[in-house]
């Protein structure tokens, strides 16, 4: 009797099938990465763009007058950086608690957040510090004074990500939850999340659950979007505490762009938005974009190669990216372990098309006024029986204008309807 062998090849490949195939898709709208300040070498040279250094630079903000805020992290101080790149000290160096900028010690704990609320006033996380050994909340006023505004919020700790809502509610997580407080009146209270570790979308605080819940980024309805990373998801939480999952999906940490929780995550750093509503995130490596329609792709940067270039999104290097945040029409990124402030930039450019493959075609589209934040389907009909849906959006503005991709011939109707 003959023993029947089975090909290696064959067995390979069936253990092969095994794991999925991860994509990178990136953005083409002419993507281009620089560096905006920092020579790259670990050291504290205040002076202009380039001429410039910094030692691990962790998060960045940006004030409505265009001045970038950079927590750099190992000289444990606050850079100032001008839309023409002079960097200077704003704060950390000195020996006080509370005080003046530079009279300042930023070095008592350990800071992993910080934000800048509606009235350009900068908030950083303080955890594990020495002082108390609480988490505290430090508040730099406009004129550089820095106060110690509040120790030992509820569940506040080290990975604790802050935001604002445009009322100026500092939103933070922790504890499985996420809560809004009042700098004013000093209140907190739950906002989402029941804080035992879990999954759930719902609404409010008891049918809700997160699992380490993170970054955070507000838009321009309010709406709160959270970092939920032990379930490796993007969460939206509206003004009405409702708890919907907006893109990501378990997938043993292997990143990979598509659309909503068709597309993955293995770790996100910081979240921030720009003015049309496009959603950010840094990974580390690279640096991916969420538009209105859940649409992930990558902006700049590979998956899993770290290093540092310069170049078009595709060929740049990150290392250690960390913070980030949206100004002048551009991303500015605080890529720690290369020791440099980076920028993106997008110039969207048209391509020439020879006369014998012009084709012109109509695209109609609708304009939808309503209410920002909330969800709407477009439906078309060729005769206003019978309709067909081709598309769903987020409404970031009000009026909305949308594009039908398609070019048509002959009738076609549309019409907006606003989901629950």
């Amino acid at each position: 009797m003959k023993t029947k062998m089975i090909p290696i090849s064959i067995a390979i490949a069936a253990f092969l099938l095994v794991w999925p195939v991860q994509a990178q898709i990136y953005d083409t709208n002419n993507v281009m990465v620089s560096t905006f300040a920092g020579y790259g070498i670990p050291a504290y040279v205040d002076g202009q763009g380039l001429l410039t250094a910094f030692n691990n630079p962790t998060q960045i903000v940006s004030d409505t007058s265009s001045n970038l805020y950079v927590w750099d992290n190992g000289n444990q101080r606050i850079r100032k950086i001008t839309p023409d790149r002079t960097v200077s000290t704003y704060a950390g160096g000195g020996s006080y608690f509370e005080g003046y900028g530079t009279n300042v010690s930023l070095s008592w704990g350990q800071i992993n957040s910080m934000a800048i609320d509606h009235a350009n006033q900068l908030w950083l996380v303080m955890a594990y510090s020495y002082y108390g050994g609480s988490t505290y909340l430090l508040n730099v006023g406009t004129n550089g004074y820095v106060t110690i505004v509040n120790g030992g919020l509820t569940n506040i700790n080290s990975s604790s990500g802050i935001c604002f809502d445009s009322a100026n509610n500092l939103y933070y997580s922790g504890g499985n939850r996420i809560y809004r407080y009042n700098s004013i009146t000093g209140i907190v209270t739950p906002f989402a999340g029941s804080g035992v570790s879990g999954y759930f979308d719902g609404q409010g605080t008891l049918l809700t659950a997160f699992s380490n819940p993170t970054a955070l980024a507000c838009d321009q309805a309010d709406n709160i979007y959270v970092w939920d990373s032990s379930n490796q998801r993007i969460r939206r939480v509206d003004q009405q505490q409702n708890v919907t999952t907006v893109a990501g999906g378990y997938n043993y940490y292997s990143p990979a762009d598509g659309v909503g929780t068709n597309a993955t995550f293995s770790a996100i750093n910081s979240m921030f938005f720009d003015h049309a509503g496009n959603l950010y995130v840094v990974s580390s490596s690279c640096v991916r974009k969420i538009d209105a329609q859940t649409n992930v792709t990558t902006l700049a940067g590979p998956f899993y190669q770290t290093g540092y270039n310069d170049g078009p999104g595709n060929t740049a290097l990150f290392s250690s990216a960390s913070g980030g945040c949206f100004s002048q029409g551009m991303a500015f990124v605080a890529d720690s372990n290369n020791n440099r402030i980076r920028n993106i930039t997008f110039n969207a450019q048209g391509q020439p098309v020879a006369p014998a493959n012009l084709q012109l075609n109509t695209y109609p589209g609708v304009q939808i006024t309503g209410s920002v934040g909330r969800t709407y389907q477009i439906q078309s009909s060729p005769d206003m029986n019978s309709w067909n849906t081709v598309a769903t959006v987020l409404l970031n503005s009000s009026p909305y204008l949308w594009i039908d991709q398609n070019p048509i011939a002959g009738n076609k109707f549309y019409r907006a309807v606003m989901l629950p």
